[in-house]
């Protein structure tokens, strides 16, 4: 898939803002600081499409961008599991994000970012576990494969895919990535592809 063209189409604080539409749209998600950001300007091929920042919980909003003249639109959804947010806002936050999850009709896909370099983490396990419970499309993408060595990254994978497989009867799609090696471009538009012509 080649990026032509992405617009920047604008920033809505709760869902009931966002407009709707009968685009195809792909959202991406995961814990402060695993590297949304990031991972939307390498795959659209820019470098502050998505604002990057050094301090976790920087994206508040839904930002919603349309991608190659409005062939499909991607979502930037705020982070979770940062801690320096208070509760109340995090309980606001996470309130609109399932109500984007579950209501929004042309959602295709949800690319759920996981760091790969530490061991699972019970917030994005729950995560995943609340996708299969409303039947929700998603596709984990496992971020920061560089920072391990290629023994403990076979490891954490391993370790990764069993604790899934207590929950799970098929492991879902998962992709290795890293922004920093450009890992795994292909293998997450294939799936925008797949989706998008299904």
């Amino acid at each position: 898939m080649v990026i032509h063209d992405v617009e920047f189409f604008g920033s809505f604080p709760k869902f009931d803002q966002v407009p709707k539409s009968a685009i195809p749209e792909f959202c991406f998600w995961g814990r402060s600081n695993v590297g949304k950001s990031s991972m939307i300007n390498y795959l659209m091929n820019r470098k502050d499409l998505a604002r990057i920042s050094s301090m976790p919980g920087k994206t508040q909003q839904f930002n919603l961008f349309q991608v190659n003249n409005k062939s499909y639109n991607i979502m930037d959804l705020p982070g979770y599991g940062y801690a320096k947010v208070s509760k109340s806002i995090h309980e606001k936050w996470q309130g609109q994000i399932n109500k984007y999850l579950v209501q929004r009709e042309n959602l295709m896909n949800v690319f759920l970012l996981v760091d790969i370099s530490v061991p699972p983490q019970a917030i994005d396990l729950e995560k995943i576990g609340y996708f299969g419970e409303h039947e929700i499309p998603f596709t984990i993408l496992f971020t920061k494969s560089d920072k391990c060595k290629k023994m403990e990254l076979q490891k954490n994978l391993d370790t990764y895919q069993k604790k899934l497989l207590e929950t799970w009867d098929n492991l879902p799609p998962i992709i290795l990535t890293s922004v920093e090696k450009t890992i795994g471009k292909e293998a997450i538009f294939e799936v925008l592809d797949i989706c998008i012509n299904q």
